[in-house]
């Protein structure tokens, strides 16, 4: 079962080791048009010396809305990460990069190298910045306790301290829905509801802590806005873990089993859709100032059966869909009872089991999110639907189809 404890996770893949840890700790900065080349800045100085005021002002205002599309992107080498660029500089965005090492190839990216965690690095970076989203995170299915507080706790304090040291005024953080989410249904759940008292584990117990840090850290007379954007169980081109998890975990036979009656709603959000709330945040936060201090959950808005999803991505790459059925409580009281040997035997020997009461949970019961707040506030509906999301992430993912 241990493709379930990737279902929640909502921002870029960090691994275990320090390496690539830091590596998806990218850093990326883009504005909406070229910087203003040296021939321009003349062309605005001289209009000074002439009659032509409304010329001048016009080429004024260009430089300013210049600088005030200025963004840097934390957690640009990951899979939500590096499909924000993408889109980014399909819009016409240029892009730098703040990394460990490069991530990728691309001749309209500039790269700077550094740490995370270190503000002396991340400084520079964010200089002259005017927004910046923070995607990176450690995945979801990692079991280090001080990993994730490193990065997602301490390492989004240092952000939002850079942040204002730097001057940057909105600050975009990559959440996740699961920071409600105890293991009980959830059906429809708003922003309103309150933080998991006894989250599932330590993904969402610090992002639980770094998302109230940053909402927290809003304050509009000194000029910095904050909020959070909450998506949930986050698939598409590339990813790194949901679909070849799954498609390992069927390939050593261990798909046969659906928990439950299959009837649970849960949402899946294609990636494309989360990088274009993120940007909506961005923008309609210039406009609205409500809109700080708020988180937001931005899914498919389609909530789908969780084993129906699965079947449909292995059929897909064609592999058998699960079709035997345990009862929920069933697979629930044995996972505990895992559990208890687990910690029995701790003293002897450390073991991980995937096989859990929280991760039976995520996939035997109803948790999907209301997007209402964001299709009110800053007008959110998804680019992509839910079928054109499934097909074209099992064609992204051909290389990994079953040969017949």
């Amino acid at each position: 079962m241990c493709f379930l404890e990737k279902i929640q996770q909502s921002s870029s893949p960090v691994g275990a080791k320090k390496e690539r840890l830091i590596t998806n700790r990218t850093i990326f900065c883009f504005e909406m048009e070229p910087a203003v080349s040296e021939p321009m800045r003349d062309q605005v100085a001289r209009t000074h010396l002439t009659e032509d005021t409304p010329k001048a002002s016009a080429d004024i205002e260009k430089v300013n809305q210049n600088q005030a599309k200025k963004c840097t992107v934390i957690g640009g080498s990951g899979f939500l990460g590096q499909h924000m660029v993408e889109q980014l500089l399909a819009r016409g965005y240029a892009v730098n990069v703040f990394d460990i090492q490069q991530g990728f190839d691309n001749p309209q990216v500039q790269f700077f190298l550094g740490d995370l965690c270190s503000r002396q690095d991340l400084y520079p970076a964010l200089k002259g910045v005017n927004t910046v989203f923070h995607c990176a995170s450690p995945p979801a299915s990692s079991n280090n306790k001080e990993l994730f507080y490193r990065v997602n706790y301490f390492g989004t304090k240092n952000v939002i301290e850079t942040c204002k040291e730097a001057g940057v005024q909105k600050l975009i953080l990559t959440s996740s829905a699961s920071v409600i989410f105890e293991g009980v249904d959830i059906k429809n759940g708003t922003e309103d509801l309150p933080y998991a008292m006894k989250p599932i584990d330590y993904y969402t117990e610090t992002k639980i802590l770094q998302e109230k840090a940053v909402l927290g850290a809003n304050d509009p007379e000194k000029n910095f806005l904050t909020t959070a954007i909450r998506p949930h169980g986050i698939f598409g081109p590339r990813d790194p873990q949901l679909v070849p998890t799954l498609i390992e975990t069927a390939r050593n036979g261990k798909m046969k089993f659906v928990i439950g009656n299959g009837k649970n709603l849960v949402d899946f959000t294609f990636v494309e859709n989360v990088v274009h709330g993120h940007i909506l945040a961005a923008e309609q936060l210039s406009r609205d100032l409500t809109l700080g201090g708020k988180a937001f959950h931005i899914t498919n808005d389609e909530p789908i059966p969780f084993w129906t999803f699965l079947s449909r991505i292995l059929t897909g790459l064609n592999y058998e869909a699960p079709k035997y059925h345990i009862p929920y409580w069933v697979a629930y009281y044995l996972a505990l009872l895992l559990s208890l040997l687990v910690m029995v035997v701790s003293p002897v020997i450390q073991l991980q089991p995937t096989f859990t009461p929280m991760r039976v949970a995520l996939a035997g019961t109803f948790h999907y999110y209301s997007c209402e707040r964001a299709k009110k506030a800053m007008g959110y509906q998804p680019l992509v639907t839910m079928d054109d999301a499934v097909e074209r992430t099992v064609q992204s993912f051909r290389h990994l189809r079953r040969v017949k």
